[in-house]
């Protein structure tokens, strides 16, 4: 309605403009002419539809086109010209306020105006309700387009947690499957294990329903699971870290890096003999941060690289990065001589740290 208050004022003034400039050309005495009523009988031309526009969209949403259409045409019909009446009714009105009871009676007078006026008013009732029409398919094109997105947003969502749930299972079935190998060999190595395996618990449990954390807590989260790598394998594992301290406080998916780490340790140190080595690297470049997790071990043969391509970890990652950035990242890995170095490219999205979040940066 303000909008329809403001667009009536406008033609008001502008009706009152031409009205004026008519009059002054045709008049004999153009300095004689008064503003006032040329004002009141223009605004009242246009404020009248103003006035009844709530009843003509009351009558759009009751009958709309769209459904009965031979009713709802018959019901605007019988509106416009009722509308078109009503605006006869107080212009007469107005100018016999201003200049007195017309000369050939009441009835005569609103008659004249209503036939004169009446093809233009119902031009201006058509398009009161085609703007109706217009607003109302817009807002439900908006709604729509609205109540998609956030569809997408619940399927992302339950995508996601459903590529944790599988995760979750995989990383832990693996760690007790570590823990019973050392249970008769090595007890105390199998009593610590299992007390890492507390405090990584704990750290998941505390960090449940968050699909992103900051890098310092990814980092903490990885730190615990390569001490039980690390018990396991005894002085047959080193892990070393070069992380750039301005890429803490960046947003990381959670448990991004494990499985990453997980792989290089299962299909590059485990087969390989002797001292096994993984490297986890971060950085800032062109905009964007920098995961590297990267190891010494014996590479990807044609049945290595399939295992790696088709297990949990790998397409897991892929599927949440996918999820959460779209095309604003990328996944990629390169084969060497010595090992295998997966890399992953993120936007740079800076989040809070927790002060209780202290993990090893080199």
């Amino acid at each position: 309605m303000r909008w329809v208050f403001g667009a009536t004022t406008l033609l008001g003034l502008f009706s009152t403009a031409q009205a004026y400039r008519l009059t002054s050309i045709t008049s004999k005495t153009p300095s004689d002419i008064a503003i006032g009523p040329l004002l009141a009988l223009n605004f009242t031309y246009w404020f009248i539809p103003a006035l009844l526009a709530p009843l003509i969209f009351t009558l759009v949403h009751r009958f709309p086109i769209d459904g009965h259409r031979a009713r709802a045409f018959a019901v605007h019909a019988v509106a416009a010209l009722a509308f078109a009446a009503v605006h006869a009714g107080g212009m007469v009105a107005m100018r016999t306020a201003l200049y007195g009871p017309p000369t050939m009676g009441g009835g005569w007078a609103w008659q004249r105006m209503y036939l004169t006026n009446l093809d233009w008013l119902l031009m201006t009732y058509s398009t009161v309700v085609g703007f109706t029409y217009a607003l109302g398919y817009y807002r439900e094109v908006q709604a729509r387009g609205m109540r998609e997105a956030q569809l997408q947003a619940r399927l992302a969502e339950a995508r996601l947690k459903t590529l944790e749930a599988e995760l979750h299972p995989h990383f832990l079935f693996n760690t007790l499957h570590a823990i019973s190998a050392l249970v008769q060999s090595n007890p105390d190595a199998a009593d610590r294990m299992i007390s890492r395996l507390s405090d990584l618990l704990r750290l998941t449990f505390d960090r449940s329903g968050a699909p992103r954390v900051s890098l310092q807590e990814e980092l903490e989260f990885l730190e615990k699971y390569l001490e039980i790598e690390q018990t396991r394998f005894q002085d047959r594992l080193t892990v070393r870290y070069a992380i750039d301290p301005d890429t803490l406080d960046v947003e990381v998916p959670r448990m991004i890096l494990q499985p990453l780490a997980e792989n290089a340790i299962q299909h590059g140190v485990s087969p390989k003999s002797g001292q096994g080595l993984v490297e986890i690297v971060s950085r800032l470049e062109a905009g964007r941060m920098w995961l590297e997790v990267r190891d010494n071990g014996v590479g990807l043969s044609g049945t290595a690289r399939s295992q790696f391509a088709s297990g949990v970890g790998l397409p897991n990652t892929r599927d949440r990065l996918e999820c959460l950035y779209g095309d604003a990242h990328s996944l990629e890995f390169s084969d060497g001589k010595a090992g295998l170095t997966v890399r992953i490219a993120l936007p740079v999205r800076r989040v809070p740290i927790p002060a209780a979040a202290t993990p090893r940066v080199a």
